[in-house]
């Protein structure tokens, strides 16, 4: 039986070596399931600890993608067969998956992430917790989570308020699909080559001389990846959300009543946005409720304080919400036709929304306490 996550380290000329994890499900686009999650966290710990280890490279299997998001399936049967009910299983996902993220954004070595291919939902999450964070002219970056009746977790909360204007919302309400360009405006990613300079970089690092400072590993690998960059043939393109965010920004503003219309009534030529309109207008009207309300939130609140208030979130929409309906009409029936809990978002109610916004725990019971 293959792994679903192997770890492997590399060697280099300067006697460092460097921890390398890939995530090995290619059929599935390498999504995430609780064991791989479980797996990575204790590895991560373990290499955290080990002087020998440099940094670290996060990276997914083939070349199709690195990671398209969490493995739901589990989640679903489980709150199916418990209806209005808070799983383990849904409890247990969602806090493992978010304490790995917290780890990476936390981890005082370098974490190289090769975010080539599919970047989606979970796999963002990891992404974002990179110190250093690889694009290439095939990736393909998103927060899809409207469509099955979530909203953008994994530190979105976090992250996505601290894009330019309007965009993080824009993002959550659309399910857009970032192509490099766009990724390093809003600095979802840091870096650019092309696909196929991987194995040139594997090869690099191993000739640099790494050493026990990780502040100093930190300012060798921003080197060599600015050099790499230089160098490489790859072309970055056109940025749309950079040459529309006015435009986007406009669509953008108002309450969500507001913003409902204007993307309703939005007559555009530009195929990006009709793609964007569409999924917005199919995506769950309680998602909607639930991605205003996290861009409500601003940046006031810390990483951890985001990553405790997302855990309710999450649970909540399993057993609750619209995430069972999503998944089944996505991944599990997948005939593409949820009937979500409201048909409009006029038609959702305050206390649904209340509800789903209101967390399961008091914060000294939280699952999250201790990050």
């Amino acid at each position: 039986m293959t792994q679903d996550v192997i770890f492997q380290t590399l060697g280099t000329l300067s006697g460092k070596s460097i921890g390398v994890v890939t995530l090995n499900i290619e059929k599935a686009l390498n999504a995430l399931n609780l064991d791989m999650v479980q797996a990575m966290t204790k590895q991560l710990q373990a290499w955290k600890d080990d002087n020998n280890i440099a940094f670290v490279v996060l990276d997914g299997a083939g070349d199709k993608a690195f990671c398209a998001g969490g493995d739901v399936r589990a989640i679903y049967h489980a709150s199916i067969a418990n209806p209005n009910t808070m799983t383990a299983e849904a409890c247990d996902f969602f806090s493992q998956e978010y304490q790995l993220d917290y780890l990476l954004h936390q981890y005082e070595k370098p974490v190289l992430v090769w975010g080539d291919g599919i970047v989606m939902g979970g796999g963002l999450g990891l992404m974002a917790g990179g110190s250093h964070r690889v694009l290439t002219e095939r990736s393909r970056i998103a927060m899809p989570e409207i469509t099955i009746g979530l909203y953008p977790d994994v530190g979105g909360s976090y992250f996505l308020n601290r894009m330019p204007g309007k965009i993080g919302l824009f993002l959550g309400l659309t399910a857009y699909n970032m192509n490099a360009a766009d990724a390093l405006f809003v600095n979802v990613g840091n870096h650019f080559m092309a696909s196929d300079d991987k194995e040139p970089l594997f090869d690099a690092i191993a000739e640099v001389s790494w050493s026990d400072d990780a502040a100093l590993n930190h300012q060798q690998l921003s080197l060599l990846l600015n050099k790499m960059q230089t160098s490489s043939n790859a072309e970055i393109g056109q940025s749309p959300l950079s040459d529309f965010q006015p435009q986007i920004d406009q669509l953008m503003t108002g309450e969500i009543e507001e913003v409902h219309h204007q993307i309703t009534s939005l007559e555009t030529e530009l195929d990006w946005l009709k793609r964007a309109q569409k999924t917005a207008l199919a995506g769950s009207p309680l998602s909607w409720f639930l991605i205003f309300a996290q861009a409500n939130l601003g940046t006031t609140k810390t990483l951890a304080e985001s990553f405790k208030w997302e855990l309710g979130v999450s649970v909540n929409c399993c057993s609750h919400g619209d995430f069972c309906e999503g998944v089944r009409a996505l991944l599990i029936d997948k005939d593409r036709q949820p009937q979500w809990n409201f048909s409009h978002a006029s038609d959702v109610t305050a206390q649904a929304v209340t509800q789903l916004l209101t967390s399961p725990w008091d914060a000294d019971m939280h699952p999250l306490k201790d990050i």
